[in-house]
């Protein structure tokens, strides 16, 4: 006969709290080693029904083993005679614990590799949370991983100097060379730093410009943390999730390009694209801050896009070609020295 005891009304049970529940059940069991159904209850504040019930579904609980088939033995197992005569709970198998799947030791230098990473970049640098959880997957791993280590930022960087001075909540000076080639001293109050690829950008509130404005780190020269703590107007200011906003000052620039290289102008949001002839090659539309942006664009895809309109942008592109052109002028070498 199992003992009863009385319990109050309970709220309606969902599946989240059950699964709390045997999450919390099951290791208790295996610490505890044989128990009873009412020292369960007591320390749970169940009721022995309850309890019996949750002992039930631990034997249907967990992961198959070898034979990948949920039978008999595979999963947990209690000694059911002693749990039907005599109210104790006595685990017999755990497989859904000892044979849990770990990482094997390339797998978790892996993920420690890239968690070191992670713990390098501004807004994580040092956080505990990182660094515990790299200790467990060394612990947690078949075989003792890989040492890893992955550099870490060098001290006196433009980046160092910005993000110091995004945590320390002061203005930040520097000179900048915008895509014209113009360079220009900017005072500005630091709100984020983030990366796209290889790059890396501050977006800030620009006092020059009076505007939330985009810079990249690599075009910054001489960057000093100011006197000055960032303007309480900065703080308010929500940064919209893309990078690059639009703005009415924006061009439309019209290129050609192979179809199939089309891809390589994702980063700049391609627009309104439309095939030519068979569908070799197609025609789209970028929006740009300046037709300066297309000398690094044309640079990088040298051969492959051609710009349609407008003029202006094909006189700087055009003025940039001949440019570089012009450099090779005065080289009279004979052509079988020349590369």
């Amino acid at each position: 006969m199992h003992a009863q005891t009385s319990q109050p009304a309970s709220q309606p049970r969902v599946a989240g709290d059950q699964l709390t529940l045997l999450l919390s059940l099951v290791p208790f069991l295996i610490d505890q080693g044989p128990v009873t159904v009412t020292e369960v209850a007591e320390r749970f504040g169940l009721s022995v029904e309850r309890v019996r019930a949750l002992v039930s579904l631990i034997a249907l609980s967990g992961i198959p083993g070898e034979t990948r088939q949920y039978l008999h033995g595979d999963l947990f197992d209690i000694l059911w005679d002693e749990f039907e005569t005599n109210d104790r709970i006595v685990l017999t198998h755990q497989v859904a614990i000892d044979d849990s799947p770990r990482f094997s030791a390339r797998e978790a230098a892996a993920l420690i590799a890239g968690l070191q990473y992670l713990s390098a970049l501004p807004h994580n640098a040092d956080t505990d949370a990182i660094a515990s959880l790299m200790a467990k997957l060394t612990r947690g791993a078949s075989a003792p991983p890989t040492q890893v280590a992955v550099a870490q930022r060098d001290a006196g960087t433009t980046r160092e100097i910005v993000q110091a001075a995004l945590s320390t909540g002061m203005q930040v000076e520097f000179d900048y060379l915008n895509a014209r080639g113009d360079q220009e001293h900017r005072l500005v109050d630091p709100l984020r730093i983030e990366s796209v690829d290889n790059d890396w950008y501050l977006r800030g509130w620009c006092h020059l410009r009076e505007a939330v404005r985009t810079f990249r780190l690599d075009r910054m020269t001489g960057p000093l943390i100011t006197a000055a703590p960032r303007s309480s107007h900065a703080l308010d200011l929500l940064l919209p999730d893309t990078l690059f906003q639009p703005s009415s000052d924006d061009v439309d620039v019209r290129l050609e390009l192979p179809t199939a290289a089309l891809p390589l102008l994702a980063d700049y949001r391609p627009e309104r694209s439309e095939v030519v002839g068979a569908g070799a090659r197609t025609r789209t539309t970028l929006r740009v801050a300046h037709a300066h942006v297309l000398k690094r664009l044309v640079t990088g895809l040298a051969g492959i896009v051609t710009v349609l309109e407008p003029a202006e942008a094909r006189k700087v592109v055009f003025d940039w070609a001949a440019a570089g052109l012009a450099q090779y002028a005065g080289d009279n070498r004979p052509e079988s020295d020349k590369g």
